[in-house]
């Protein structure tokens, strides 16, 4: 039996079906001001996951519209672009209030025999040798901001300081995540668990790069897009490797990069998003 963190975790991702191609997400109980970008992200692969009979999903695209109600449920209307024999395509809206507040646009493919490389992982310490976010003094001034993360099951374990730390500028943002307990062997599940967790830190990285902390300096940040790409298949209840890098910013827009390796260093997924950072402008 998984821990009541975990579960309610889970029960964000088991979708109802309220109509043909469209689903109810349930809400995340917490206190963010908006919707987390990567739990819309999850829930609307899971939407489009339910009307697929074959093959994993392998890329998606996506788009953040509108901030999300954190008060109100989701609905996720899926459109069937395609059945095809290699592919599926599906599109997702996710809606409140009478309006769209995110797109995705995803494929799935059954896998087939072809030519196999990787870029090798970054040599770093294994997650047991790291400290838990959880064993890391809060700052006084914003305490722990990756709280709501623990509760819900998720474990983070960063190579160097977390963010809320002070620490130098760097090129990289490198961290271990999991999920805590064993999730079962649904593939979809576990795509839809990496999706949601490889939203949580990459604006972020766009920071580090600045030296600047995610928690230290008023600002407004928010996700714009954010696409993936799933190599192979990617165990959430197991140790992922989280490379994170942010090759440009300009105009209030970073890039952020990232890749996710299992533990024996297969590269499982590459993400990419671009991030919309205000910060303050003094006086």
């Amino acid at each position: 039996m998984v821990a009541s963190g975990i579960a309610e975790f889970l029960r964000l991702l088991d979708l109802e079906p309220i109509e043909v191609n469209i689903f109810r997400g349930p809400r995340l109980e917490d206190l963010r001001s908006r919707v987390f970008g990567g739990q819309v992200a999850a829930q609307a692969l899971v939407a489009a996951g339910r009307t697929v009979d074959r093959g994993r999903v392998h890329s998606l695209h996506a788009y953040f519209l509108r901030p999300g109600d954190p008060a109100a449920p989701i609905l996720y209307e899926v459109d069937r672009i395609r059945d095809g024999r290699s592919f599926t395509t599906r599109r997702v809206v996710a809606i409140q209030h009478g309006q769209a507040i995110f797109t995705l646009a995803c494929s799935f493919h059954a896998d087939e025999a072809g030519l196999v490389h990787q870029d090798p992982m970054p040599d770093v310490p294994d997650p047991d040798e790291l400290p838990e976010t959880t064993d890391i003094p809060p700052d006084p001034e914003v305490g722990a901001p990756l709280s709501y993360v623990h509760h819900h099951g998720l474990e983070l374990r960063y190579v160097a300081a977390p963010p809320w730390r002070a620490r130098p500028a760097d090129d990289h943002e490198q961290l271990w995540l999991r999920v805590r307990e064993p999730i079962g062997d649904d593939l979809l599940l576990h795509s839809a668990v990496v999706t949601f967790a490889s939203d949580l830190t990459l604006v972020g990285t766009i920071l580090r790069r600045h030296g600047i902390s995610a928690w230290g300096r008023s600002f407004f940040a928010a996700s714009l897009d954010h696409c993936m790409w799933f190599h192979r298949p990617a165990r959430a209840d197991d140790w992922l490797f989280y490379d994170q890098r942010s090759p440009a910013a300009f105009g209030a827009r970073g890039l952020s990069r990232g890749e996710l390796f299992s533990r024996d260093g297969t590269l499982v997924a590459s993400v990419a998003q671009e991030g919309l950072l205000r910060l303050e402008v003094p006086g």
